[in-house]
This record gives C-alpha cells, structure tokens and sequence, in this order.
C-alpha cells in the first residue's frame, strides 16, 4: 500500500479550497487503488484545521505549527515540506496549483529528486506513476503527460475537481520543526493585497466579470450592483484593467488570474482566447452580450443577446425578489 499525500495550503487563517479539491481526489484515488490518503498541514495554528480536513477522507493528519508560518517564505516552507517527505514518504504528494505552490514546486523536486507535473487539469494513477492532463497555449492544446518514480509532485487547477465529503476519525501526527531565522536570505516587509474587503477571486464561488462593454460609470455601478446582490467577486477582462478602470488584481485570463467558481457571469465581454483561458473551468458560464456573434457564447452555459444597460436592472431585480 502507497501513500497519497495531499499539501493542504492556508492562507490567512483559511484553508484554499483548491487543496481540498486535491484531497478529495486522492482519497477517490487512494480507495479505488488500495492506498492511503493523508495530508499535511503547515501553518502557525496548524492543529486548529485538522477538523475541517478530517471532512476529506485522510486517513492521517500531519501538522507542522511554527510562527514562521504566519505568511509565506519559501525557505522555511521547502524545509517542512522535505521533512514531512522523509516521515510520509508518499508516492504521490499533490499540491493545489496556488501562487505558493508555482513559487516552490519545481525547487522542492529538486531538493529531493522528484518527478514533477505541474498545473494540470486532471490525473490518475497507473503503475509506476501518474498520467495527467495539462492545458497549454492558452488552454487551446490539452497536452498528455505522465511521470514515473518513487516520488511523484503534482499540482492542480483549482476548479478541476469537486469537493467530496468523506469524514475520517484521522491519526494526527504532530511533528518537530525548528527554523533559525538568520538563515533567511530575504526578509519579508510587508504584504500588500486587495484593498477593502473584496472576495478572493481564487477561492469565491460565484463572479460577475466585467468587459468592455461595461467600461462607463452606469455599466461599473450595474456591475457592482450585481455582484453585491449575488454576494460574488468582481473580475475583469485586460481591456478594463488596462485603462485603469478597475484594478489590476481582478484581471482574469491568461496574463490575470485563473479561477473556476460555481457561477461565472461575463458581462460585456467579447470572449477573446486569452480571457477564456482563465475562466472556462467554470463549472456554469452565463454571458450578456450585445453581439450574437461574440466568442463568450461558445463556451457559454447561459447566453443573453442584449443590451447589457437594459438587460441587468431587471435582472437585478428579480434576484433581489427572489432573495426577498
């Protein structure tokens, strides 16, 4: 029996959904093949979520708690992991495809010569290793790939796989870490995020994005209006982030940020190949566009032929109703 080791990611406090995803995958994967799924959590309160990941079928909790951990430091962050590497010894360790795992993946297989597969779309098991399935060119190619070895890293996209509930009494294993902070070589100063309490567009659930279409003061209202009705991020395509209309941090697409919510609803956005690249693992695509012809439409699960000025007030009203 192997072991399916599943990095669970935290961020302010929060667990990243993405990293269930992951779990819930390696547990259907871990069952179906006689293995075991386990986890390991690397935090300052590390022990506070075991609960929460007991919800996902590990069989086994490793946490590593330490101050350092408040926020993310490569250094410290690669010693953990290669220790737990060394206690685990997992066939396959699988990580969410976050900022954070980009910043230490290939560094972390090089330190314990492991083979690695990164950002991909789907994986399973076989033999001696892993196939998997990663979008490149902008997600208009689907590459086939596979990796083979004693150590196998793998990362996916959020939004790749549903979250499974499987409730687990899990074995929790604490283990000892120290970090000497004078073998930092860069120092942390200060972490600058979205201002003002919107909602992380990597983890929300639903989003209303926002094109061209939308650029003047009456289509940013109608556009905010929506997304508070919904309780859902904002996003935007490059064309609004570029002229300075909404801020850079919301962009989405290839050069932006890559999400799957729940919901995704694109208003006055064309549906160019680069836009469509961060938003098509949506698992519902609404589009409200004027032009029939737009790209959006293509992927589209919903699409709404219109004038956007006139199409959103009732909407909004009726989902204000339907809220009532």
């Amino acid at each position: 029996m192997s072991t399916l080791l599943t990095h669970i990611a935290v961020s302010d406090g929060k667990i990243k959904r993405s990293s269930l995803e992951v779990l819930s995958r390696m547990t259907e994967l871990a069952e179906a093949n006689g293995h075991s799924s386990e986890a390991v959590i690397i935090d300052a309160n590390a022990s506070d979520l075991v609960e929460e990941v007991q919800k996902y079928g590990a069989s086994k909790v490793y946490t590593i708690s330490d101050p350092i951990f408040e926020n993310h430091q490569n250094t410290p962050l690669l010693k953990a992991l290669s220790k737990v590497m060394d206690e685990a010894d997992p066939f396959v360790f699988g990580f969410g495809s976050t900022e954070g795992t980009k910043d230490i993946l290939g560094a972390l297989a090089a330190n314990i010569d492991a083979a690695v597969l990164s950002d991909v779309s789907e994986f399973e098991l076989t033999d001696d290793g892993i196939k998997a399935t990663r979008p490149v060119m902008a997600a208009k190619i689907l590459s086939d790939n596979k990796a083979h070895g004693d150590n196998i890293l793998v990362s996916v996209r959020s939004g790749s796989y549903d979250l499974n509930e499987s409730p687990t009494e899990a074995e929790v294993v604490d283990l000892d870490f120290s970090f000497d902070e004078s073998e930092l070589k860069t120092t942390l100063r200060e972490i600058i995020g979205a201002s003002g309490d919107k909602i992380d567009l990597s983890e929300a659930e639903t989003i209303v994005a926002a094109g061209r279409g939308a650029k003047d003061d009456e289509g940013q209202e109608l556009v905010n209006e929506l997304a508070s009705v919904l309780n859902a991020a904002l996003g935007a395509s490059r064309a609004l982030t570029e002229a300075g209309i909404m801020d850079p941090s919301l962009q989405i697409g290839q050069t932006g940020k890559v999400v799957s919510p729940q919901l995704y609803i694109a208003v006055g956005i064309s549906g160019a190949i680069q836009h469509v690249a961060g938003m098509a693992n949506s698992k519902v695509i609404v589009a409200v566009n004027k032009d029939p012809d737009a790209p959006i439409f293509d992927i589209a699960d919903y699409g709404i032929v219109g004038d956007l000025y006139k199409v959103l007030p009732p909407f909004i009203e009726e989902l204000k109703k339907i809220k009532g």
